[in-house]
């Protein structure tokens, strides 16, 4: 797997990342989940599971990986686990988020699981622990789930902040969630243009269930930011269960996995520099990583966009998921 330029950022990434958002904790929204990862969902027994998701996705060719400060302990297994392969600070990007507290107590039927909170005291505080944890390993910091309602993109305070870490070698970015993911990227496009935070990254999700961020994340490459894709597979949907037709009829036809041909759609926008895998399995990495061998048809093409659902719909039934 052949590394690329980050947008403009000055860091390298490959096409397929690893997040860490199902292998830091011991609850997620990904279907299968718990058949996926058993009943030991005690701390070491997570760790040794990240460590080797992380080592297969190294042997792959893997340079990216995505954590953030509510997945649990995951900074803390990607930094363990550098240390313990002996690699130095640029072996593998690293980038993080603040901006949601994880309140689980290491429990999957927690009431409340992460906490949102975009002001400034909690970048400082935040920031900090990551820095505590990932040392000089850590590339790219990120706002986690900007929204419009929250106010990170209005606060002077914390743009002034932000725009500080930049001045001092931090890349910074900002995930986005939601059904006006668009509506932020453009707003925080449009921050950057005034000159009030350097932003040079986004992530958000895209899938052919939910397309709707794709105008705004190509303009955001236009300007020269880097793009990340997230919750490529739908937090299970795709691949689980009852797998939209679309999408079991193409991977038939081709004799692979539906995951694989999920991912290959999302790589066939030249607007994306790097898809997450959210696998907690060797063998789903390894399956995902696969998708850089096929290259869609424009009629399969077609055909996935027709999936699309409206944001609010997807974004409704994306809040419904238990965690597992």
């Amino acid at each position: 797997m052949q590394t690329r330029p980050l947008g403009s950022t000055g860091l390298l990434v490959t096409p397929i990342g690893l997040g860490m958002a199902a292998l830091g904790r011991p609850g997620y929204i990904d279907l299968g989940r718990d058949s996926d990862l058993g009943s030991d969902r005690s701390v070491e027994a997570l760790e040794r599971r990240a460590h080797e998701v992380l080592d297969a996705a190294y042997a792959a060719g893997i340079r990216y990986v995505d954590a953030a400060r509510s997945y649990g302990l995951s900074e803390a297994f990607v930094a363990s686990w550098a240390r313990a392969r002996g690699f130095p600070p640029d072996a593998v990007t690293i980038g993080s988020k603040w901006g949601y507290t994880y309140v689980g107590g290491w429990r999957v039927d927690a009431p409340v699981h992460e906490v949102k909170d975009h002001s400034l005291g909690a970048f400082r505080r935040q920031l900090a622990e990551s820095r505590e944890v990932l040392g000089e390993r850590l590339a790219l910091y990120q706002i986690h789930s900007a929204t419009l309602e929250s106010g990170v993109l209005e606060d002077r305070e914390v743009l002034a902040a932000l725009a500080e870490a930049a001045a001092g070698g931090l890349v910074i970015g900002l995930s986005v969630s939601g059904p006006r993911q668009a509506d932020v990227i453009r707003r925080a496009l449009e921050v950057e243009a005034a000159g009030l935070c350097p932003f040079r990254e986004v992530q958000a999700t895209w899938n052919v269930l939910e397309p709707s961020a794709g105008g705004a994340l190509a303009e955001a490459h236009a300007a020269g930011w880097g793009v990340l894709v997230k919750e490529a597979l739908a937090n299970g949907r795709l691949v689980r269960g009852d797998v939209p037709s679309e999408v079991g009829h193409i991977a038939r036809a081709r004799g692979v996995s539906a995951d694989r041909i999920a991912l290959a759609a999302v790589l066939a926008n030249d607007w994306v520099d790097v898809v997450l895998s959210g696998a907690v399995t060797v063998d789903q990495l390894r399956s995902n990583v696969e998708a850089l061998s096929i290259s869609l048809e424009p009629e399969d093409l077609d055909r996935l966009a027709r999936l699309a659902e409206p944001p609010e719909t997807y974004w409704t039934t994306r809040s419904g998921l238990p965690w597992t």
